[in-house]
């Protein structure tokens, strides 16, 4: 064995690195048997990262049940790498119940007790996430044999060896080689650094930066996007009037840190409805966002009708012709026309063959005649209005997306019903029995979301449509499909009624008033604006690499190792925020070219990969891209090593004896 060995430098250790370390060590007996040092520099835990570490509110919880989440590799996972099947979220918590997993810390009674009463239909907290994720880290790590060394601190910086001074290129290796530099006066020498940041802070635009002088102006309070978690909400007073722009997962989350976090309480009812009890400390939350509605809640029916297949319209073959016609690709005339006309055909599957009693006609015949029909024609919607009598029935994805649009609202109290009763019916057909469609339509999107990437060479899509997929696709399938746990809205609807939320409606805007120092928030669809001291952006900041508050990032973007994704449009170039990868998670550098030994990888890049958990035994996008990831990796070692066994000194360099590491199989209970 050679004195020093090739190292592979992960800045992150959160759910992505944990992944592409699993398939590191899945795929390296086949690709690469030599020495190898693994380096993961993560200030918070390994494993569960900044996003889903321990130490954050308990009432917190994932937006996915426990059923639905893995870490797995499974052998639904259509990869070249070896499948890795192990125990989703809900068979790990019954593993460590039943003794059959040992490898877990002395777990305090809180999680004891969430491990006791979890089942597939549970949404977890975030807490017992953490550890599911840290288990599987220190498994991923174990199954490397050992070589593997967290550095608990921050990545400040990444340097070419042959460019820092004072380093000379010692072997033929060094070309190409990086050194991290860490918060803590270390460096690791790097042969290859993957970027697996995940979720990272940016400076606010220019918008939130004038919200937040106007504030400290005038004695008020704004919270610019960020991770909400992590924002001191400590100035709100109890009783205080504050304007919330945004009703994703981040407004849930904020609920839920306003209420219950200052010491609220829910109870049940004997309507089977939620009561509110105030414990005096709440603010007054005034919301709304583009729909003027919360994401849709997560589904509770199950299928009942004939199972889903696979994929019929959006297609290979389909997206293959579509190439052979076109230079380029258009998502809303070209892609979406087939993912809607999937989209339907999986939700009226289920209503045909699940609820046969609410169709006029057979599904041979229904599906037959849609099949041959395109998505946006008169005859579908007329095979539609013949077969489906009920028209609250027949699915329209564009009042799906904009459920008020086209209505106006002259009064405060008119909007409050409007958004009320919008909720309500949500819970209705979501989360209940009767209408298991609704689940169809959500593994549709899901299937098509997951797949995307896959079929559709992001190259070939025009700079409009690169636009639409990162932006409103995304979010239309984040509002369909990635929505709170149905117990959420049933808490809007309890803090609704108890007078500590009210809804401002669609198409808000928020203004200022120098005079009286308050913000000032309107809807277009109404007249009635609402004024407060306080304004908070419920969203996570808005991905850019050349504003981002990561000092790794900075400092690859200012070298020009890593740049900003650019798209050039019909209204000049437009600047997508995130790290411009190719299509196997290379760095490009500010000159355009692919490096060979910077690799990034999750949704602060330019790749296409979902960043949500992945379902078991769905073949998920993640899994693929960790796999071809980790191969990749190995390649590259792989042939630093065969063109110079000595190359690559894997240890840590140190400013001093008070450089930290620590194991990695050395997990925090």
């Amino acid at each position: 064995m050679p004195a020093s060995v090739p190292s592979v430098v992960f800045i992150g250790g959160g759910p992505r690195a944990a992944g592409v370390l699993e398939r590191l060590a899945a795929n390296r007996p086949a690709l690469f048997a030599g020495p190898l040092d693994i380096h993961v520099v993560e200030p918070h835990e390994p494993g569960s990262g900044r996003i889903w570490r321990y130490d954050q509110h308990p009432g917190l919880m994932l937006n996915s049940a426990a059923a639905d989440v893995t870490m797995f590799t499974d052998s639904s996972v259509a990869c070249e790498g070896p499948a890795a099947d192990g125990p989703g979220l809900a068979a790990w918590a019954a593993g460590v119940l039943d003794g059959s997993i040992t490898d877990v810390p002395d777990f305090p009674r809180t999680i004891r007790e969430q491990l006791r009463n979890l089942t597939g239909a549970t949404f977890p907290t975030r807490q017992l996430q953490s550890q599911y994720l840290e288990w599987f880290f220190r498994r991923a790590v174990a199954a490397l044999g050992g070589n593997v060394t967290v550095h608990r601190t921050t990545a400040v910086a990444i340097e070419r060896v042959s460019a820092r001074s004072g380093v000379a290129s010692s072997t033929a290796s060094d070309d190409g080689a990086h050194l991290v530099r860490l918060a803590n006066g270390g460096e690791v020498r790097a042969d290859v650094v993957v970027a697996a940041l995940g979720h990272t802070d940016s400076r606010p635009d220019a918008a939130s930066e004038a919200w937040s002088g106007f504030a400290a102006r005038h004695g008020g309070f704004h919270a610019a996007p960020s991770y909400t978690a992590d924002v001191d909400y400590s100035p709100l007073a109890p009783g205080q009037d504050v304007i919330v722009a945004g009703m994703g997962l981040a407004f849930v989350d904020l609920l839920v840190l306003l209420t219950e976090g200052r010491g609220g309480r829910f109870e049940e009812t004997a309507e089977g409805g939620l009561r509110y009890v105030a414990s005096g400390r709440e603010p007054r939350l005034l919301a709304g966002s583009r729909r003027g509605v919360p994401y849709h809640s997560k589904v509770s029916a199950a299928l009942r009708g004939e199972a889903p297949g696979d994929l019929l319209f959006f297609t290979r073959d389909a997206v293959d012709a579509l190439l052979e016609l076109h230079t380029e690709l258009d998502f809303r005339s070209h892609l979406w026309p087939l993912i809607a006309k999937e989209a339907g055909y999986g939700y009226y599957r289920e209503l045909f063959t699940g609820s046969p009693e609410k169709v006029s006609t057979s599904w041979a015949e229904f599906s037959s005649r849609f099949a041959a029909l395109d998505w946006y024609s008169t005859a579908r919607e007329e095979l539609v209005a013949a077969s489906v009598q009920d028209s609250s029935l027949r699915l329209d994805l564009e009042r799906l997306d904009r459920p008020f649009a086209g209505q106006s609202f002259p009064s405060h109290s008119e909007v409050q019903d409007a958004v009320a009763k919008y909720i309500e019916h949500d819970l209705l057909v979501r989360d209940g029995p009767d209408h298991p469609e609704t689940m169809a339509l959500f593994v549709a999107l899901l299937k098509v979301y997951m797949d995307l990437g896959r079929l559709v060479p992001a190259e070939r899509l025009n700079a409009r449509s690169q636009q639409t997929v990162h932006g409103w696709w995304h979010g239309f399938f984040s509002f369909v499909d990635s929505g709170p746990p149905p117990r959420r809205l049933r808490e809007m609807l309890a803090l609704h009624r108890a007078g500590l939320l009210d809804f401002l409606g669609p198409e808000i805007s928020v203004g200022t008033d120098e005079a009286t120092g308050d913000f000032v928030a309107t809807s277009a669809q109404s007249s009635v604006a609402v004024r407060a001291k306080a304004f908070i952006e419920a969203r996570l900041p808005a991905t850019s690499v050349a504003r981002s508050l990561n000092p790794a990032l900075q400092s690859m973007h200012d070298a020009g190792l890593g740049t900003e994704q650019q798209l050039l449009t019909a209204d000049g170039i437009h600047s997508t925020g995130k790290l411009l990868v190719s299509g196997n998670h290379q760095l490009v550098d500010a000159e355009g070219r692919a490096q060979d030994r910077i690799f990034g990888i999750g949704p602060g890049t330019s790749g296409w990969g979902a960043g949500a958990f992945a379902r078991p035994g769905t073949n998920a996008a993640p899994f693929r891209e960790n796999d071809a990831l980790a191969r990749d990796v190995l390649a590259v070692v792989a042939g630093i090593y065969a063109a110079d066994p000595s190359s690559g000194a894997g240890l840590a360099r140190t400013a001093g004896s008070h450089t930290a590491t620590q194991p990695a199989a050395v997990g925090k209970a």
